[in-house]
């Protein structure tokens, strides 16, 4: 049982969390001591995210079974009783809460602001259409936020914006591939999908990515003002960024987005893009 409850906990969504790392990053904050606070939050919000995966599929375990692809979840399968899943979610969500307060009590208070909205998501959210896409995009941006508070750094406003909208940008991807790949059967798996037309999330895929290249562009500028160098090293890093966007959104309109963290995981021309934007950046950050 052991390795089910392992996978229940769904560790390769983890990847995810490594936003609270995002704010810090930014700024060029690398000091032990922030970088400890930071990996704190990463942890707590991976026991937090881990909690709401077993909370979600104990309340979908019904709709899961008739899905082709969850139906060999552990809760779903049942090789998590339901009783067993119950009290490690439980744990799970209480231990990620107490770790992030201790690091810094706002650190917390995001932290279990994310489970709220998680859990909430879970219950109803997830049947509201627009809505649902909303608090999926706000889990991104609350890490974000979560690791900025862990660490005492600053936002931009830009930055948020871009996370904002670069969120709703892939969960939307997410929504539109698996719409196109169910068809009418979706909505027996997900009650929101019923509510959504392909021509409709393909407007909410331009108007989420425009915005989220307009927002980066506006806050690489903005740290750029700082830079000393020659070479405007932030501004370069909207190319590899706009790539990696514009590669995603094909691999979406392929029907390939359904499991994002797939994508970035395996989809080589999407990680290649992301080194390029690393270094490109961080050259940005050291000269400035």
């Amino acid at each position: 049982m052991i390795a089910a409850l392992v996978r229940e906990a769904r560790p390769k969504q983890w990847l995810k969390n490594a936003l609270v790392f995002a704010a810090p990053a930014a700024l060029g904050d690398v000091t032990m001591a922030l970088v400890g606070r930071a990996l704190l939050v990463f942890v707590s919000f991976c026991l937090v995210a881990s909690g709401t995966y077993y909370w979600n599929d104990i309340r979908d375990v019904e709709a899961d079974r008739r899905h082709p692809r969850k139906r060999s979840r552990p809760v779903a399968s049942g090789a998590v009783p339901l009783g067993v899943a119950t009290v490690v979610g439980s744990l799970l969500l209480i231990g990620g809460v107490a770790l992030a307060t201790a690091v810094r009590p706002a650190a917390g208070g995001i932290v279990a602001l994310y489970a709220v909205f998680t859990l909430s998501y879970s219950v109803v959210l997830k049947h509201v259409a627009v809505v649902d896409l909303a608090i999926v995009a706000s889990g991104f941006v609350l890490r974000a936020m979560a690791g900025a508070a862990g660490t005492d750094t600053k936002m931009s406003t830009w930055f948020v914006l871009c996370t904002s909208f670069g969120s709703f940008f892939i969960v939307t991807g997410k929504r539109h591939s698996e719409l196109a790949a169910m068809g009418p059967e979706a909505a027996g798996t997900r009650r929101s999908l019923a509510q959504y037309t392909l021509p409709f999330l393909h407007q909410v895929l331009g108007v989420s990515c425009t915005a989220t290249v307009v927002s980066y562009c506006l806050w690489a500028f903005e740290n750029g003002e700082s830079s000393t160098t020659a070479v405007p090293w932030h501004a370069l890093s909207i190319v590899p960024m706009v790539l990696a966007l514009l590669r995603y959104l094909l691999l979406v309109d392929r029907g390939e987005g359904e499991s994002p963290e797939d994508v970035f995981t395996k989809d080589r021309p999407i990680q290649v893009y992301g080194l390029m934007w690393i270094v490109v950046y961080a050259v940005g950050v050291v000269t400035a």
